[in-house]
Order: C-alpha cells, then sequence, then structure tokens
C-alpha cells in the first residue's frame, strides 16, 4: 500500500540539495581527513537494541538477563539499553513517559530493578561474550530533575525561563554546556557508570544536540577508566566523528531505505544517499545501519514481512554496523505496529510460531556477516542493473572474498540483468529457511549476469 503523507514526507527531505548538502555544524570536515580509529570489535559488531519497559512480561533487567541465550545463539554482539534511569513525571507524555526525560542520572528505574540485577545482567553478558552498553541523554532531563534545582544547569532564556528544546519536545528541558560545572558533573556521571559496572560505552542520545568539543573532552576522560570503550552517536554529523564516536546514525539512509520499500522513491535514492554520505564523511567514517527503532512503526506493518526481511538484507550486507531492535527477530508488530516510546507495548514473542521463518533468517544472515570479512569491513561497489528503479545490486569486497547482492525492494516480480565481470565464477548463497544449527549455508549454481527475484526479495552470491 502506497501512504500519500509518507510519499510527500519523503519526497520534501529527499531532495537533491538535502543528499548533497554540507554539514550545519560550524566546522567543515574534508573527506580526505580521517575518522577516528574504532576498536576492531566496534567495527565488527552486530548491535541489539534493548527497551527493557517492552522485552519481557515483568519489564525489567530480569527479563533480558533471562533471555541472553537466546541473544547470543542469534549472534548479536553487543548488548543497547535504551535509557534505565527513573523516568520524570512532571509534564510527561502518554501513560508511563518516555524513558529519554531523565529525572536522575545517577538512579536506576526501579521498574527495572536494582544496582545488583544490573550488575548481573552485564556479568552475565560479559561471560557469554556480550559487550553491553547504555544510552546517555545529555542534551536534556525531565521537568522533575534532581539537577533543576542546581542554579546554571539548564539553559534559560532572556526572560530567566527554560523552555524545550524543540516545540514538540514539551516533556524535557534543556542542559547549559556553556555551564563548566555542568560539563564537570556529566563527565563524572559518564565515569561513575563505566566505574562502577564494567559498561562497554554509550549510545549518545541527540548528540549533535550537545557541543562537539564535550564529547571529545569526555571520550579523552572516559578512555582513562576503560580504552576500548564505544561511543555511538545518535547524529549524522561528519566532525562528530573526527575524536569523539566511533560511529553514528545513518540517518539519511535509513530515511532513504523507508522511501524506496514504501514505493515513495526510485531505489535509485539509496546510492545517491550513500554516496552523498561517504563525499561527506571524513576517510573510514562508520554509520550504523537500521530498518527499525525505537522512534519507528515496525517494518512488518511499513514493509510487509518479505518486504521486512529485504530490508534487513541490505541492513546487514552493507558497510557499517548493523542494529537489530528487539522483537524484530520474531517479527513483531506490537499494538497496531505503533512504537512504544510513551505507552508500555510488550513484544509479542508468541508471532515466532507465525512466522519461524524470521529467527532462522536473522540466525542465518549474523552468522554470514561474522563468518565473511567482506560483508563486515569490506568495500562496497555500486552494480548497475536493467531495473534501478526497483533493483538495488552492489558487491562486497575483501580478505579475498566478493559478494554480490541484490535486493529487490519493489513488491513486484524483477526479471532482468547485473553489470558485472566474471559472472560464472559466482556461486549462490542459499539463506532461505535452512535450519541455522545445520552449518554454513548451501551454494547453489548461479545464472549470473541473469538476474530474477520475487517480490520484496534478496539474493547473494559468492565468488569462488
Amino acid at each position: 500500500m502506497r501512504i500519500p503523507s509518507l510519499l510527500r514526507a519523503a519526497r520534501a527531505w529527499l531532495t537533491p540539495s538535502r543528499l548533497s548538502q554540507t554539514s550545519q555544524r560550524t566546522r567543515p570536515i574534508p573527506a580526505s581527513l580521517p575518522a577516528r580509529p574504532a576498536p576492531a570489535w566496534v567495527r565488527d559488531a552486530v548491535i541489539y537494541e534493548v527497551f527493557p519497559r517492552v522485552f519481557s512480561a515483568q519489564g525489567g533487567f530480569a527479563g533480558v538477563t533471562a533471555r541472553l541465550d537466546n541473544l547470543q545463539k542469534l549472534g548479536i554482539t553487543v548488548l543497547w539499553l535504551m535509557p534505565i534511569h527513573p523516568v520524570g513525571r512532571a509534564r510527561a507524555k502518554g501513560t508511563v513517559g518516555s524513558p529519554y526525560a531523565v529525572r536522575d542520572y545517577y538512579a536506576i528505574n526501579p521498574a527495572y530493578g536494582t544496582s545488583a540485577d544490573l550488575t548481573h545482567l552485564i556479568g552475565e553478558s560479559h561471560r557469554r561474550g556480550l559487550k553491553v552498553i547504555i544510552d546517555v541523554v545529555a542534551n536534556h532531563t525531565s521537568w522533575d530533575s534532581v539537577m533543576m534545582t542546581t542554579p546554571g544547569f539548564h539553559v534559560r532564556d532572556a526572560h530567566g525561563r527554560t523552555v524545550p528544546p524543540l516545540p514538540d519536545w514539551s516533556d524535557v528541558a534543556p542542559l547549559d554546556y556553556g555551564n563548566p560545572a555542568l560539563r564537570a558533573y556529566m563527565i563524572d556521571m559518564l565515569r561513575y557508570w563505566i566505574r562502577e559496572f564494567d559498561l562497554d560505552g554509550f549510545r549518545c542520545d541527540v548528540a549533535a544536540m550537545v557541543p562537539t568539543d564535550f564529547w571529545e573532552t569526555a571520550r579523552q576522560e572516559l578512555e582513562s577508566v576503560k580504552p576500548d570503550l564505544l561511543l555511538l552517536a545518535e547524529a549524522h554529523e561528519p566532525e562528530l566523528l573526527v575524536r569523539a564516536f566511533d560511529f553514528d546514525y545513518a540517518t539519511p539512509f535509513h530515511k532513504a531505505l523507508t522511501a524506496a520499500f514504501t514505493g515513495a522513491l526510485s531505489a535509485t535514492v539509496l546510492r545517491a544517499t550513500w554516496e552523498s554520505e561517504r563525499r561527506r564523511y571524513p576517510r573510514g567514517a562508520i554509520h550504523l545501519r537500521f530498518s527499525d527503532n525505537h522512534d519507528e512503526r515496525r517494518t512488518v506493518p511499513r514493509f510487509g514481512e518479505a518486504g521486512a526481511l529485504a530490508a534487513s538484507a541490505l541492513v546487514f550486507t552493507l558497510d557499517g554496523v548493523p542494529l537489530l531492535y528487539n522483537g524484530m527477530e520474531v517479527g513483531d508488530t506490537t499494538e497496531s505496529g505503533a512504537p512504544a516510546l510513551f505507552e508500555c507495548l510488550p513484544i509479542s514473542w508468541g508471532v515466532a510460531h507465525r512466522r519461524p521463518h524470521f529467527p532462522r533468517f536473522y540466525e542465518r544472515i549474523i552468522a554470514l556477516r561474522r563468518a565473511h570479512a567482506a560483508l563486515r569491513t569490506g568495500a562496497t561497489e555500486w552494480l548497475r542493473n536493467s531495473d534501478e528503479r526497483r533493483l538495488v545490486t552492489y558487491l562486497r569486497r575483501g580478505e579475498g572474498e566478493e559478494f554480490l547482492i541484490a535486493i529487490n525492494v519493489s513488491n513486484r516480480p524483477v526479471s532482468g540483468s547485473v553489470e558485472v565481470s566474471s559472472p560464472a565464477a559466482f556461486s549462490e548463497v542459499d539463506l532461505r529457511l535452512a535450519d541455522p544449527e545445520d552449518g554454513p549455508p548451501a551454494m547453489l549454481p548461479a545464472t549470473l549476469p541473469a538476474l530474477s527475484l520475487d517480490a520484496s526479495s534478496f539474493r547473494f552470491f559468492l565468488k569462488e
């Protein structure tokens, strides 16, 4: 189904000028400048985002700990916990309020458990080889934050009033990073969580709304506690990746992905957005790739079952770090597929019985990515094909390997061809419904350069 409002929004956002615009930050970053080097475990990561409120019936740390074996079997390497702090009630949105309206950075949401419960979750994750990061909301607090009584910690206008950072963010109050005392408070707080709980890093909410030099200082201070920590910026600003962050959000690419898979724009928008991103960013920059997260309607209602898997096929085979939001692995839709940010909409884990191909697909594609360096850190080369409005084709090369990826973003079958050298050298990788415990996927004869795909489907080929 095509949604007119989405079509208008996508076209308004993804204009040629938007795709080619330079950073709005004050420091233009040349693409020849190197991005800060990220630890190998960060570059190879598969991140799993957990919203503790909706992850289990009990809605806390214990529910996450209970499913760690499932997550380990799935193949994820990094567990990201959305904000774990008490939620502010003053001016709260929805029934239960947003976890991004933090009342106390040093406290734990009592609905999630205790510090001992969190320590146990982190320890059990580490025992299984999983890293753990938490959300830090450094730009703003709730209106009933414990910091509200400290003069100078929040931004005030010419009339001495604190106003929301954006008109529709009525439930939060902005912090004032012009105040050195506020900066020291926040850095001490970040050190506390690394030191006391042995966390492996932070996902930093709306990082571009906080001064870059704060993050650069924070990075130096945190590395004195844990040298190989992970810092992920929820932002799309090149300067953040020079000295502060390991990687950031590929937000324009996500918007392009949504526009392509809903038919709002041609599939060519994906390559155009990727190339624009490459031109703007420092050399070697890494981005978080995603098709679903806590701000979105679930992918199954948006793209359909087949489209949701095809979108993930793109996310997990393109360069960057892939994200899996909790429940995607079973095709969760929640109530009406709506985001659960201001309400309690538990994941429907039972849908796995109706969609057994979902967990098998994610286990297979994560295992494939982890087994082949070309899919994690290899170079990306976009290939021309005979139907570029509907078909995306690209190569991933590295460590002596070469994959050809073909994805049909449309809801109609595609038959055509792809422009590739040495087509006879490729075999097809069969990921269809095989039990992941049966070993590596089967290799099938390929008929390249001829290429046929069902609606909302994908095919992978490996050069042998």
